[in-house]
């Protein structure tokens, strides 16, 4: 595994997947009641308070993901907060796009995803990301911030 640098500046990028559109909605008993936009406005808040500039970035669609990481490479991120979504468990493209980055990167899920279905266990990019937030439903994402941040502090 690479070592992963530490910027002090920089914006965080924070992606998220297939699905998570429709947070608040689909199977809130497992995901929450919150929306995406509600989960971004509180850790754009949060944000603030730390003195750190977010850009968001949600799509169903694996390719666009992977061009978003691309475009995010260039830019030389201060670190990246990534809730894949199912892409976890089958995308070795979403693998490859992130291992070229070489800022931190927090892979969060809302459940707990070795509490699931078995083939959920298993995260394609577990082995690459500085680590791994999962089952705490949004304050993962608030968690993954609060860490980002203390690496700059």
């Amino acid at each position: 595994m690479k070592t992963r640098k530490q910027t002090t500046s920089g914006m965080i990028h924070v992606i998220n997947g297939p699905n998570l559109d429709m947070l608040g909605k689909r199977e809130p008993d497992i995901y929450g009641a919150l929306t995406l936009d509600q989960i971004n406005g509180e850790l754009k808040a949060r944000a603030e308070t730390l003195g750190l500039s977010l850009n968001f970035f949600q799509s169903n669609h694996e390719g666009m993901i992977l061009d978003y990481i691309h475009l995010t490479f260039e830019r030389e991120p201060a670190g990246v907060i990534i809730n894949p979504g199912a892409l976890t468990h089958t995308s070795v493209a979403l693998r490859d796009a992130l291992s070229m980055l070489s800022c931190p990167i927090v892979e969060v899920h809302l459940s707990n995803i070795h509490k699931r279905e078995t083939f959920r266990h298993t995260s394609m990019i577990a082995d690459i990301a500085t680590g791994q937030l999962t089952g705490f439903g949004h304050y993962g994402y608030r968690m993954a911030l609060d860490f980002l941040h203390s690496l700059s502090s």
